[in-house]
């Protein structure tokens, strides 16, 4: 799908931001799950866990390219990185293949 150069733009701005957001987001996590009683053993194995899997996540690494943008957003909205608010700066077009997208 095409995106209009201004929303690449856009976009490639977005996402580190974005994704700090996501991160800060799992630092909370990871905090309470520290923080929860029981075995320290226990909570070190599962934030290993945690984090072996979250660093794989697009909230947190993604490879930009202009030809996979739309769904790139669609997927980040999808998994909880993202909200269709924060979209707001976007061409109509864009949040409309999007919005298409999403309710596929």
């Amino acid at each position: 799908m095409n995106i209009s150069k201004t929303d690449w733009k856009l976009f490639c701005e977005r996402v580190p931001a974005w994704q700090e957001r996501y991160m800060e987001r799992l630092l909370r996590e990871y905090a309470a799950l520290l923080t929860k009683p029981g075995n320290a053993s226990d909570h070190f194995w599962e934030l290993e866990k945690r984090i072996n899997k979250d660093k794989k996540h697009p909230g947190v690494i993604m490879q930009l390219e202009k030809s996979s943008a739309v769904w790139d957003i669609t997927y980040l909205i999808r998994m909880g990185v993202i909200t269709e608010d924060d979209l707001g700066e976007f061409s109509g077009e864009l949040v409309e293949t999007v919005k298409d997208l999403l309710s596929r």
